[in-house]
């Protein structure tokens, strides 16, 4: 026997270690990453109820998971100081099975209905009572590990930051096969169970890392750890600052940029996730050791990028759908790519790794709560979109210019090209007419003259600021609207008030969707008087028009209608003297713009004593009295998204509920991204009522009249007199493979699909 082959044998043993302590902290990452995020989304549909389905209820959630992250970082870099090894395994496992003691997940029973106003402080509180110990648990568990595999001596300890890919790649995951796998596939609490069990075995995973640690060599990272890594400085205060402002750019960006897509360009269901997967990926592509996409290129097409969203901003979302989405989440990624790759190319040695962390996420949080919470407030549009694309140029790392003398003269070049242009917005005439007809060419050269700047002269990254921000402030010195606009923000979204070109028409919407408008001049430009005609989707040629007559001239009496959902107020003028018309909205600021002449005259003009109830439909309506109305009309929709709360089948129950003996519940479906009429007529054969669909299309678009599809559901076919025997109106039974939307289950992605299929044939 040669004395090599105990050598081999030991060499094997350790080789099969390596390879165990590798999967093991590998697979605790992964799942760990896969929890945190996969909660994100589980957690917020449970919590959407109760504030209207708001596309903002998801910024504040990503504030909220952002900030606890930062806590959890901070967490473990504090555990990572202390020399006992066995004290930071110790502690963790403690915080965790206290943790798994507050589950399964739920909303915490004393916290009551969301107030009047103050929304965002509210639902921070609602989530962190509710989820928080859980949650923090979870955001420790990255730092921690890494900091861990580097001190059980691994080989590949000395730069864990590749787990870091791992961790990421289980987030990606957890995004993408949420709308599409565990959402259709399970109600609420199945998927709520699933997280239960999957959070024990995250449990039994970090307690074998905590093993695997304490049974390593107690000078195992330092036996591993290179000189120069391990002789390496503390990182400086500046490096810190540079690493906080690289990672809130593109943390704030996220929010931005999702703010946009689903207020200014469409609210398309599962739109919210996709900058979020992005984000993700391009962290999981810079901490590879060798990255698919190299720094130098993400470089080299960032200020590419950066004018692609001046372009994009300036030509607006209607041209081409796909295209403007896919270009915006397209800039987003080279962005954010070259932001995080800044951060891969400067990490710290990995005894420095749980401060880079820290300092990661501090940059996430500050970015988080400037775009989710600060501008919202401050701003009455999406302006932290440009300015944070301002910023990122900032993120460029410095370099030798090209051509020093020559850019010398650049700053005062920039100064008489601003003066320039936007000085003739300042006294409108020919000339300023003649740059608006060009706006798009004009501000697309300027912002592609800062990628030249980048690219041409390898210019300075404060010179490249500037010039996109001229480029960006003359898209709001010329804005792409036809006509004044005015914008109303809230924590429910932003409001345009578009008064057309001609000021025939008052025009009320959201990203791309109108959702009221009134007539004020006639075609011969004299003003309208009198009573104002509903018009867009409720005219009374319409589907809620005919459904109001149908069911007034079966009563034979004055009305009593509960509305849910305000608009611009058009239904107010719906009514007829003696009715009594009572409206449910949840935007106090939807209220105040309709009650204001100067944008709409409906309510001022046929309803000028209404107090419609504020609060979240499903909370205030279920306070009603029950067997009173003898209508409910359903109209309550933000953007093209919708508050899944107001379609289930409980959500119907309490509508038959308050319904008169021949009371009618009226639905308008009308929905460019989701087939929603299915769904209605489902949860109403769940209650044991028929239902009648109207789909038609108006052919008067042009006169602000458009076509619309209403679902009418009642108890008895006499109940919605002549709709019963209209040729308009289709009796349609439920589907039977179509599974009931309940408050415990939803089907987004299929309502998805069942648009896109009508629309194919």
């Amino acid at each position: 026997m040669s004395l090599s082959e105990p050598s081999a044998a030991t060499d094997l043993s350790s080789d099969s270690q390596n390879r165990m302590v590798l999967v093991v902290y590998t697979a605790a990452i992964f799942v760990s990453a896969l929890l945190l995020f996969s909660v994100q989304p589980l957690f917020t549909k449970m919590v959407l109820p109760r504030l209207g389905g708001s596309p903002a209820v998801w910024s504040v959630a990503m504030v909220f998971f952002q900030s606890l992250l930062l806590g959890g970082y901070a967490y473990a870099h504090f555990l990572m100081q202390l020399r006992n090894r066995a004290v930071p395994v110790a502690v963790h496992l403690v915080l965790l099975v206290v943790a798994m003691l507050t589950l399964p997940l739920s909303i915490s029973s004393g916290w009551g209905d969301p107030p009047n106003s103050g929304y965002a402080i509210w639902l921070l509180g609602l989530f962190a009572v509710s989820i928080g110990l859980p949650f923090f648990a979870l955001a420790a568990n990255n730092p921690l590990l890494q900091a861990w595999f580097v001190r059980t001596g691994h080989p590949s300890g000395p730069d864990p930051y590749f787990l870091y890919a791992s961790s990421n790649i289980g987030s990606f995951l957890a995004l993408l096969s949420y709308p599409v796998l565990l959402e259709p596939m399970f109600t609420l609490r199945a998927q709520n169970l699933i997280w239960t069990g999957g959070y024990g075995l995250l449990i039994v995973l970090i307690a074998s890392c905590g093993i695997m640690l304490l049974r390593s060599p107690a000078n195992a990272a330092d036996l591993n750890m290179p000189a120069d890594d391990a002789d390496a400085p503390a990182p400086s205060w500046m490096t810190r600052a540079r690493w906080i402002f690289l990672a809130a750019v593109p943390s704030g960006l996220l929010i931005a940029v999702t703010a946009h897509i689903s207020t200014d360009v469409a609210a398309a269901p599962l739109l919210w996730v996709l900058p979020l997967s992005l984000y993700l990926l391009t962290w999981v592509l810079v901490f590879q050791s060798r990255p698919l996409l190299p720094h130098k290129w993400m470089l080299l097409a960032q200020p590419l990028a950066i004018a692609g969203v001046v372009v994009l901003l300036a030509f607006g979302g209607e041209q081409n759908l796909l295209l403007t989405l896919g270009g915006h989440q397209l800039c987003f990624f080279v962005i954010a790519m070259a932001c995080h790759g800044e951060l891969a190319r400067t990490r710290p040695a990995a005894k420095y790794l749980t401060g880079f962390y820290v300092a990661l996420s501090f940059g996430g949080m500050v970015g988080g709560l400037f775009a989710g919470l600060i501008a919202p407030f401050t701003f009455s549009w999406i302006a932290e979109y440009p300015i944070l694309l301002a910023l990122a140029a900032l993120c460029r790392p410095t370099g030798n210019e090209r051509l020093p003398r020559w850019s010398n003269w650049y700053w005062p070049f920039l100064a008489a090209l601003a003066v320039a242009l936007i000085a003739p917005t300042w006294s409108p005439g020919t000339v300023m007419h003649w740059l608006d007809d060009r706006r798009v060419w004009m501000i697309g050269a300027v912002g592609v003259l800062s990628a030249l700047l980048a690219l041409g002269l390898n210019a300075s990254r404060w010179k490249i600021f500037a010039t996109v921000v001229v480029a960006l402030v003359l898209l709001r010195a010329y804005p792409s609207d036809d006509g004044r606009v005015e914008t109303v923000r809230s924590f429910f979204g932003v409001h345009k008030i578009v008064v057309t070109s001609n000021g025939q028409y008052h025009v009320l919407m959201h990203g791309t969707t109108i959702h009221g408008a009134e007539k004020f001049k006639n075609d011969d430009g004299t003003p309208v008087t009198g009573r104002p005609e509903p018009i867009t989707y409720y005219h009374k040629d319409g589907g809620i028009g005919q459904a109001i007559a149908a069911v007034r001239e079966r009563k034979g009496a004055a009305l009593r209608v509960a509305v849910i959902g305000l608009g611009s107020g058009t239904l107010t003028c719906a009514s007829l003297p003696g009715e009594d018309w009572k409206f449910f909205e949840i935007d106090q600021t939807m209220v105040d713009t309709a009650r204001d002449p100067k944008y709409f005259t409906y309510i001022s003009k046929c309803e000028p004593d209404l107090k419609p109830v504020i609060g979240d439909a499903r909370l205030t309506f279920a306070r009603e009295p029950n067997g009173v109305y003898d209508l409910i009309i359903v109209d309550a929709y933000s953007s093209d998204a919708i508050p899944i709360h107001l379609a289930t089948e409980e959500a119907m129950e309490i509508y038959k509920e308050k319904l008169a003996p021949q009371g009618v519940v009226a639905m308008h479906v009308s929905n460019r991204h989701l087939e929603l009429s299915s769904v209605v007529v489902g949860i109403a054969d769940a209650n044991d009522m028929k239902s009648w669909v109207y789909s038609e299309d108006s052919g008067r678009d042009s006169e602000y009249i458009f076509s619309t599809s209403v679902v009418v559901s009642a108890r008895h076919e006499a109940d919605v007199g002549a709709l019963a025997s209209s040729d308009k109106w289709a009796e349609t039974e439920a589907e039977d493979h179509q599974r009931v939307w309940t408050d415990d289950y939803s089907n987004v992605l299929g309502a998805v699909w069942r648009r896109m299929r009508d629309g194919e044939q």
